[in-house]
């Protein structure tokens, strides 16, 4: 049962490994990202994730996890999280897509997602984005040593709220380490001072996943991919950081994929 697992708490070799899974993937979804243009297949996309990940002596961490058939989670639109790649799927000048990589190098796991916009989007889509990411980046300034899950959960919740976006209760972010998914779960609502207490030897995934209308959302019968109900898109957003003595520091970067896509990114 989840309330009785264990948070699995790591040393400065840890950090240093989840340092480097963590680069594999910045520098995939930086490869990705070149790609990402109307009129390309999912499929490829994927192929060029899963090139990139082996390239870099990694696993990618997501395929064969429980069945999931793909390398990478492209989620298009509507699509919240684990959209998988299949033949006849083409992006399209509007679309907006996430792409959640893992990678798995040294027996520890890197993980984190952005989401990008292609060609041409609506302005309510394109400031979904915008605050999707801001949302994180708050959620971020508050994930220190002595806070708590709830601090951040709140923080994402209390942002995006103001605009009267959906929040995704039914998926969070995570614990990371040898563990793609460990404790504590990392909800984007929540109270102040509730739940887990950070503390040094962390390390965390935070995720918004913050919709255009409702927060309802379904699977489909492919038992992975997760969409709005009202068919609205929905943002999806990701980094990884580590809790130390030192203080917190954002082991992710999407810096390498802004590069690509000509963007200036906090982290």
């Amino acid at each position: 049962m989840t309330m009785f697992r264990r948070i699995k708490y790591k040393s400065e070799e840890d950090f240093e490994k989840l340092k480097r899974s963590a680069h594999v993937v910045a520098v995939t979804l930086a490869e990705v990202a070149k790609h990402i243009q109307p009129g390309v297949p999912l499929l490829y996309l994927d192929q060029v994730g899963e090139t990139c990940i082996r390239d870099h002596h990694a696993i990618p961490s997501f395929k064969g996890y429980e069945g999931y058939p793909a390398s990478l989670c492209l989620s298009v639109n509507d699509v919240v999280v684990h959209g998988i790649p299949k033949q006849g799927d083409v992006l399209k000048d509007g679309d907006i897509i996430s792409v959640d990589c893992g990678a798995l190098l040294d027996g520890f796991h890197g993980d984190f997602c952005y989401t990008f916009a292609v060609g041409e989007v609506k302005e309510e889509v394109r400031l979904l984005l915008e605050r999707t990411k801001e949302s994180l980046n708050r959620a971020i300034a508050v994930a220190i040593a002595g806070n708590t899950v709830g601090d951040i959960g709140y923080t994402v919740e209390s942002y995006v709220g103001q605009y009267n976006y959906g929040v995704v209760r039914e998926l969070c972010g995570h614990g990371i380490g040898r563990d793609m998914h460990e404790r504590p779960d990392i909800t984007n609502y929540g109270r102040p001072h509730t739940g887990d207490r950070l503390q040094p030897g962390m390390c965390i995934c935070i995720e918004p996943m913050i919709t255009l209308g409702s927060r309802k959302i379904y699977m489909e019968n492919d038992g992975w991919t997760i969409r709005t109900q009202d068919h609205k898109p929905a943002a999806h957003y990701e980094h990884q950081l580590i809790i130390t003595d030192k203080g917190t520091e954002v082991i992710s970067t999407y810096k390498l994929l802004a590069e690509v896509i000509g963007t200036t990114e906090l982290y």
